[in-house]
């Protein structure tokens, strides 16, 4: 038997970076090492929404989920000997993703790279961020031409670049099922086709380009066989889409291309270890198709529900992929799904699905018009809350969380102040005080940078007009200017946008049925108010600081709206103080503060100190997110009422505590619930 050529193995990365462009330099380049072979870049928080690492709302959040890059500066030492033109990098960037790539341009030219061999992805799907990720900025027009001119611009400048990774990972992450993941990516996909082709900026005949360079960035779940069906649907509609709206006649350009991040929603905190198996899975779903077959796999590691993974937990997730691609025999196989009858059904069925939610949207007016309106956001807490449902009731079963709970005691999580990576408090300082020194030093040797007020004129200028916006930010980088100047620039000019919450047009997903969980917690709700003199119980759910997941806050303000709670949800972005005037002005009975990012630490006890400032120290205040034990303990010595974290999945419970503090802080008698 003559032995088969074996196909080339995906991409590999990890996601990563945090604390410094110092720090993350060396995670990238001890990563290289072990045999990654791209760079897949996460940027903090205030980096990905336009704030300086000084800025109000920046505090508690500089270099936390990701690595701050706030200028020319910090770029230069993110990518210190790292050769620019031999790598392939993804940054996972939307709103200020122009200047990132800017920067990143500036950098390699600095290194004497080509940059029309550069090669890499910026993943600038901003429709995402209105839905679930929570990281726009400007408002959606504005925000669309931002994208368009990047497509433009890396067309004719930097040809190998993927200017947009069209995302639907994080819609499965807010709770859309695999048909409304094709159908809203794909009517995302549609909208920046038609803004390009629409502009005038790229002639007809290079269409097939941007075409070809549009990539995906998708979510594969535990539910292995569906997503992989999924994948050739998507590959499908794709193909279908490109060449009979836009008339693309090669068949390379019209190649459906995607990368994955495989699901981080299905990771447990309960028994943490069973998330090995589940990311095995997940990637299978990606790899196992030939014609439908991932160009780049980053995996989570099994313990992303608890904290920030170590660089050996990293480690460990490169290595699942490692033995699929070169011990197993995976690769030396043509698609060994064609002909099936069982999978050609299933991709029937998703792409029929998915092709008539797309001519829905299409009917509203695009997919811009459905964010606008609210329609896609209610839809996907819909979803999520039917999901949650599912998961209370045990119909959906999630080992070690609602069944198979009893558990030796892990090794791996003994001790959980060595299971995770932590990032030290003082590095925000630190950020800060090397921003502030940017900024006195950047038109002096050797940077000797022209001041940055010229360029940022020229940037507001161009924004008022039509003109790509690129060169205009890329004079900006030159200049020494900061990320939040940049963004700054541009909010004078387009604005900003506060999207849409869903939170009031979700359908109830939890019926309260007389003697269900939700009926006695209503039955609670409403005898506290009565005790209390009012008409309704009121729960103010916030999100300080710029953590954008709202996935959760979202899911608990529903169900107690369901409880027969008045609930005030302003949606992400505020300042401890925002929350607080809300928490009076309102004159809430309960404060329910919601945050993944890790910068619960700083954000929750200064909602507390306001609050006891003001005299309200009769509101009980609950804390939610990804907190260690450790933090839980002192947010509750810091006086948190109760403190919940992923493993508590039961909402109507959490709202029945909710209730019990409430009664708790008013010195009313504890009400019994019959078991």
């Amino acid at each position: 038997m003559t032995e088969r050529q074996k196909d080339r193995p995906w991409l590999m990365r990890t996601y990563a970076g945090h604390s410094t462009a110092e720090a993350s330099n060396e995670l990238y380049r001890r990563n290289l090492a072990k045999g990654q072979t791209g760079l897949s870049v996460a940027f903090d928080l205030p980096t990905q929404t336009g704030y300086d690492p000084d800025h109000v709302l920046a505090r508690g959040e500089v270099g936390r989920v990701g690595v701050p890059v706030a200028h020319l500066g910090d770029m230069r030492r993110l990518f210190q000997d790292i050769p620019l033109e031999q790598m392939n990098t993804s940054m996972t960037i939307n709103a200020t993703a122009m200047w990132l790539l800017a920067l990143y341009q500036v950098v390699a030219e600095e290194q004497g790279a080509d940059v029309t061999k550069l090669q890499g992805t910026t993943q600038n799907d901003i429709v995402k961020e209105y839905l679930s990720r929570g990281t726009h900025v400007f408002p959606p027009g504005p925000s669309l031409r931002l994208t368009t001119d990047m497509i433009a611009y890396t067309v004719s400048h930097i040809p190998k670049w993927n200017p947009i990774n069209i995302c639907s990972y994080h819609l499965q992450e807010a709770g859309a099922t695999p048909v409304q993941e094709i159908a809203y990516a794909m009517s995302t996909a549609i909208a920046v086709l038609d803004a390009v082709r629409d502009s005038g900026q790229v002639p007809q005949e290079r269409m097939g380009d941007v075409v070809g360079r549009i990539s995906f960035f998708v979510n594969a779940g535990v539910r292995f066989i569906e997503e992989m069906c999924k994948m050739r649907a998507f590959g499908r509609i794709w193909d279908k889409v490109t060449r009979e709206r836009y008339g693309i006649e090669d068949p390379r350009h019209r190649r459906f291309r995607y990368g994955v991040q495989v699901n981080s929603l299905g990771l447990t905190e309960a028994q943490p270890e069973n998330n090995v198996q589940r990311i095995v899975l997940e990637m299978l779903a990606v790899t196992l198709s030939k014609d439908a077959r991932a160009r780049a796999v980053q995996l989570p590691a099994w313990n992303e529900a608890l904290g920030l993974p170590r660089p050996w937990d990293q480690q460990w997730s490169l290595r699942i992929q490692q033995v699929l691609a070169y011990e197993s025999d995976l690769l030396e196989y043509d698609d060994i799904f064609e002909g099936s009858k069982v999978v050609e059904a299933k991709v029937d069925e998703l792409a029929r699905a998915a092709l008539a939610e797309m001519e829905r949207i299409e009917e509203m007016g695009g997919a811009l018009a459905a964010v606008e309106s609210g329609y896609l956001k209610s839809r996907l807490v819909a979803s999520h809350a039917e999901r949650r449902a599912r998961i209370e009731s045990g119909q959906e079963k999630i080992v070690g969380v609602n069944v198979f709970e009893s558990t030796e005691p892990n090794p791996l999580t003994a001790d959980l102040d060595t299971a995770i990576q932590t990032v030290d408090p003082a590095v925000e300082a630190r950020v800060v005080a090397s921003l502030r020194h940017w900024r006195d030093t950047r038109y002096q040797p050797p940077f000797n940078h022209p001041r940055p007020c010229k360029a940022l004129e020229r940037l507001k200028e161009a924004a008022r007009g039509t003109e790509n916006l690129m060169e205009a930010t890329l004079e900006c980088a030159r200049a020494g200017v900061t990320t939040g100047e940049w963004a700054g620039a541009l909010r004078e000019v387009f604005g900003e946008f506060r999207a849409p919450t869903g939170v009031s047009s979700a359908p109830v997903a939890v019926p309260a049925e007389e003697g269900s969980a939700l009926a006695e917690v209503r039955r609670k709700v409403e005898r506290t108010a009565r005790d209390l003199g009012v008409g309704k119980l009121r729960f103010l759910v916030g999100k300080p600081g710029l953590d954008g997941h709202s996935n959760g806050a979202e899911q608990i303000a529903v169900r107690a709206r369901d409880a027969g709670f008045e609930v005030v949800y302003q949606g992400i972005r505020l300042t401890p103080e925002q929350i607080v005037d809300a928490a009076l002005a309102e004159d809430v009975h309960a404060v329910g503060l919601s945050i993944l990012s890790g910068s619960h630490a700083q954000l929750v006890p200064d909602v507390l100190e306001r609050l006891r400032v003001a005299g309200a120290t009769d509101i009980p205040v609950i804390a939610g997110g990804i907190i260690p034990s450790g933090d839980a303990e002192e947010l509750r010595a810091a006086g948190v009422a109760a403190v919940f974290t992923p493993k508590d999945f039961d909402i109507t419970g959490i709202i029945g505590r909710i209730v019990d503090e409430i009664r708790n802080a008013n010195k009313l008698d504890p009400l019994e619930v019959p078991a």
